[in-house]
């Protein structure tokens, strides 16, 4: 039985990226035994998909902000003991930064990942035993496979399975997901659209629920909810909740941001408002029921958006 381990740490648009190629190994390498380190605020994730025996967390952003303290030490000193307790068949880096790559070296095991013509930090490629040219310019989720795949002998299947445990099955809900918020303003649709959106879903008996994450956030959510009738603003959530919320809504709209994608492998029906950034290379991908609008410098209009709901829901 081949041990495994996936090192794709964050943030939490790459880790969803990176079920796919889990997924594939699942499928593809008989008895494969799957672990993946990843930072704690997205272990839920990992823990969630069905090929994965054990998510290892780690705590890279609070490590830095607190070299300082001993406990981080402490922290860090546990997870080279879990890492040094099991020796893995292959160690696998899936994000090509200086920073995965020095947790990869933790670990024990052949350790693969692109080399330094594909890698996000050319730096990265050194700490391999095995690089693999992996052409840019493609999806993340694409290039995730492939790298699985050229590191472990098989071709990529076909269909592209995140791989996350489904929820009861239940008949949708009456209430479209917003995602209004991203960390960078760049990537906001303005906040006039949002509410002429979820005024054209209420009259058509929807109702809207928008999800935030900071107290800015929650200051547009505000914003927008006060303004069209039948939207909410949802209580703090954490990952495992919004997963069941996106599967059971009758749909979901968002930005460039993490939550879309998350709500793309939940299996909900997405579509994508792309304002600042290339849907080929970021966009939503690999869902059954996915609509990618926008460009950047073009974000798409309201009427465009809500008849990419339409045909959904």
């Amino acid at each position: 039985m081949p041990r495994i381990l996936f090192v794709k740490t964050s943030s939490l648009g790459d880790v969803v990226h990176n079920c796919p190629a889990v997924s594939d190994v699942a499928r593809c390498v008989p008895g494969a035994v799957i672990d993946w380190m990843v930072e704690e605020p997205f272990a839920a994730i990992a823990q969630r998909h069905a090929a994965v025996r054990r998510a290892i967390p780690v705590a890279v952003r609070r490590w830095r902000r607190e070299l300082w303290n001993p406990w981080a030490w402490r922290e860090m000193r546990a997870l080279r003991r879990t890492l040094a307790a099991e020796p893995y068949d292959f160690v696998l880096d899936t994000q090509g930064l200086a920073k995965s790559a020095l947790l990869c070296g933790l670990a024990k095991g052949e350790k693969h990942g692109m080399d330094r013509d594909s890698a996000r930090e050319a730096v990265a490629a050194r700490a391999y035993d095995v690089v693999h040219a992996i052409a840019r310019g493609q999806h993340a989720v694409a290039r995730n496979r492939q790298l699985a795949a050229a590191a472990l002998g098989y071709a990529p299947p076909e269909r592209c399975d995140y791989g996350l445990r489904a929820e009861p099955a239940a008949a949708p809900g009456r209430e479209v997901v917003l995602l209004t918020m991203s960390s960078r303003d760049d990537k906001l649709w303005p906040e006039e659209r949002w509410v002429a959106l979820a005024r054209a879903l209420g009259e058509r008996g929807l109702g809207c629920i928008l999800p935030w994450g900071s107290g800015r956030e929650r200051e547009r959510c505000a914003r927008i909810a006060a303004n069209a009738a039948g939207a909410r603003i949802a209580e703090r959530l954490s990952i495992a909740e919004l997963i069941r919320i996106f599967a059971r809504a009758r749909g979901v709209v968002g930005v460039d941001t993490g939550l879309s994608h998350l709500a793309v492998a939940a299996g909900a029906a997405v579509v994508g408002v792309f304002c600042a950034t290339d849907p080929a290379r970021t966009g939503l991908y690999g869902g059954e029921r996915i609509r990618n609008l926008g460009a950047p410098g073009a974000p798409p209009a309201t009427a465009s958006v809500l008849a990419a709901v339409e045909a959904f829901v």
